[in-house]
């Protein structure tokens, strides 16, 4: 077993967010190895990831973002369970990074659960109507509809969305960054609220 020093725990909580015993019990499983401990700490963050989703998050950040014409300004609440992950460099770039997503893709919803059902069933009534105008056989109809919706809840739903910024961030939607973030603070990450202003809807 090799000898792990607090100064190393301390520096590997420092650079993943994980509690001081999960570092301690990481890093001895990879016999002191760094990289290989924060590997381990990754591999059993998302495999809790889901059993975090219930558990209150009443710290975080606001951020912001005004495009450089000034038309465009974005604030976004990304919420965690405590203020020292809500402190890290990783959290608050994940949330400057949903604050620039929003400006550019103008979603409409945080997440599905946030789609109003009158405005699902508008939107499936439009889609079926475009349906039955292209003569399709009612069947077919009903598919092509509910597969547009599908495609309009990704277009308009936060979570759904990949990243503007693909060079950065690999095509990653906006839901699996978060869960990426979770997994590797080791607490509920949720995007809570944002608002989006532009100058030309006023």
């Amino acid at each position: 077993m090799p000898d792990i020093s607090a100064k190393d725990v301390k520096a590997l909580r420092d650079r993943t967010g994980a509690g001081m015993m999960e570092c301690k019990a990481a890093l001895q499983e990879a016999g002191g190895d760094v990289d290989q401990a924060i590997e381990v700490l990754r591999v059993k963050g998302q495999a809790k990831a889901a059993k975090r989703g219930e558990r209150a998050v009443n710290e975080g950040v606001v951020e912001s973002y005004v495009h450089a014409t000034g038309k465009i300004g974005v604030l976004v609440e990304v919420d965690c369970e405590t203020d020292f992950v809500a402190r890290t460099d990783d959290f608050r770039e994940f949330a400057r990074d949903v604050a620039l997503h929003v400006a550019a893709a103008a979603p409409r919803y945080v997440s599905e659960s946030d789609v109003p059902e009158e405005a699902r069933e508008a939107e499936l009534r439009v889609l079926r109507d475009q349906a039955a105008a292209e003569g399709k056989p009612e069947q077919v109809q009903e598919k092509m509809a509910e597969g547009r919706l599908r495609k309009w809840l990704e277009e308009g739903v936060l979570l759904n969305q990949v990243h503007v910024n693909e060079e950065k961030h690999g095509g990653k939607t906006i839901e699996e960054l978060r869960s990426e973030l979770a997994a590797n603070t080791g607490e509920n990450v949720v995007v809570r609220r944002f608002q989006r202003f532009d100058v030309a809807e006023v």
